[in-house]
């Protein structure tokens, strides 16, 4: 049996995650010239899906993003230094507005009252304040229904200092393609935006495209839309279903080290619930990451890691700290305590992806983005490995 024996200045860390910043803007590049001449908003809500914002940002920004999206105020408020526009996709609570109106951040009107309580606090602060109107096309959680916009938008422009030149609005299935559902939406997007021009109302942005409309719906890439907004893509990662009409690559790697190697008899049990029990001796590796680190639960014998380019099934039951794996396919004495592992990533036919992941999960991937821990320490590397 072999213990970690490695003295500090050895052991840096003990789970990672490497985000390729120069594989984040070649992402980028590849949906701009995609939706030419439409420019390309980035969604970073929750801590850029929990990447790290700040660097996420400062490098999108630095290739030319036309602005950032995110839910809610003090994600907001991390992004304005940019001098991008910055605007919140939701809703707005009656507390925030008055610091959203101070620091210039853009907001959806997704009702009237809404409206007047935002115009209350522009002229309060003797500011004009950019508004977008969000219609509820068919997602249902918020918005102006695209059947009461004509007479609500009407209203809201004769509120006094708000600058209402955005409309937008949202696909909750656009990976399924440009289905009957999500042609309707474009429809009654288009409805009211005629319904507007009509009555001699004009808007500078226009927006309906999400990562999964820019690949799958073309009628939001084109006239009379003039952005897009683009959040998994920019990391690599598409939904489980529908088209993947760029060849984006993933910007994250997922890694932990090997804490102990040992032979374990035939007949002995792994993990809580005893749900694995070796048929052989066999070599054991045990990794330093668990469920707490964001490995889903439901990797338990079914998943694999990469050691040494090689793929090592998952034995057991994760626990929320460790993970054991099986090293069958090593001799003795060439996996050590202290080696590298990578839970997600990788190249090659033994590439783990986001995708795998979240199909083991029964998920999508966000939910395996976000899910990554706390305590999991975020890297920023180049195409050379190099740290940023």
């Amino acid at each position: 049996m072999k213990d970690l024996e490695m003295n500090q200045d050895q052991i840096h860390r003990r789970v990672w995650l490497e985000i390729n910043l120069d594989t984040l803007e070649e992402n980028y590049r590849k949906i701009q010239e995609s939706v030419a001449p439409l420019k390309v908003l980035a969604v970073l809500k929750a801590n850029a899906y929990g990447l790290g914002v700040q660097k996420i940002a400062e490098r999108l920004n630095q290739a030319g993003v036309a602005g950032f999206c995110v839910a809610e105020l003090r994600e907001a408020l991390e992004l304005v230094k940019f001098g991008k526009p910055v605007q919140i996709l939701g809703g707005v609570m009656d507390f925030e507005i008055p610091e959203a109106v101070a620091n210039g951040v853009i907001l959806g009107i997704t009702d009237l009252e809404e409206a007047r309580k935002i115009s209350r606090e522009a002229v309060r602060q003797n500011k004009m304040q950019e508004c977008h109107f969000k219609l509820d096309t068919g997602m249902g959680r918020l918005g102006i229904l695209s059947s009461e916009a004509l007479r609500v938008i009407p209203e809201v422009l004769k509120l006094p200092n708000l600058n209402c030149c955005g409309i937008y609005s949202h696909f909750p299935v656009a990976y399924r393609g440009e289905d009957s559902f999500s042609a309707k939406q474009v429809q009654k997007f288009l409805a009211v935006l005629d319904g507007c021009w009509k009555m001699g109302i004009r808007f500078e942005k226009i927006h309906m495209a999400n990562s999964d409309a820019i690949n799958n719906c073309p009628s939001a890439r084109h006239f009379p839309f003039n952005y897009v907004r683009s959040g998994i893509n920019l990391h690599g990662s598409f939904d489980n279903e529908g088209q993947r009409l760029l060849d984006l690559k993933s910007v994250l790697t997922l890694k932990t080290r090997v804490v102990s190697v040992r032979k374990l008899p035939a007949g002995y049990t792994i993990g809580y619930g005893c749900t694995c029990r070796l048929v052989k001796d066999t070599l054991v590796g045990t990794i330093a990451a668990g469920y707490a680190d964001g490995l889903p639960l439901n990797l338990s014998n079914r998943g694999y890691v990469i050691i040494k380019d090689r793929l090592c099934p998952i034995l057991g039951r994760l626990s929320m700290d460790y993970t054991t794996v099986s090293l069958e396919s090593f001799r003795e004495g060439e996996v050590c305590p202290g080696d590298e592992v990578i839970c997600l990533g990788g190249n090659g036919l033994n590439e783990i992806t986001v995708e795998n992941w979240s199909q083991l999960k029964g998920t999508h991937p966000y939910d395996i983005i976000c899910s990554i821990g706390n305590r999991v320490d975020r890297i920023y590397t180049d195409n050379r490995g190099k740290q940023l």
